[in-house]
């Protein structure tokens, strides 16, 4: 995923199939220059954790 995209999710608030590691996550903040997000699993709010943005997929 780019970084444009992954903003345009955290900015909707319609709710995206984000998956990282076949996880499904919230992403809370992406970092454009580090390309980057901070994501958390939708099931464990607490487990939050940066992986790299191309890693992370949306599925329609």
């Amino acid at each position: 995923m780019d970084a444009m995209r992954a903003q345009e999710i955290v900015d909707s608030a319609k709710e995206h199939n984000v998956f990282f590691n076949g996880t499904r996550v919230w992403i809370q903040h992406v970092d454009s220059e580090m390309d980057t997000a901070r994501v958390f699993p939708a099931k464990d709010p607490d487990d939050e954790m940066t992986v790299p943005l191309d890693q992370l997929q949306e599925q329609h």
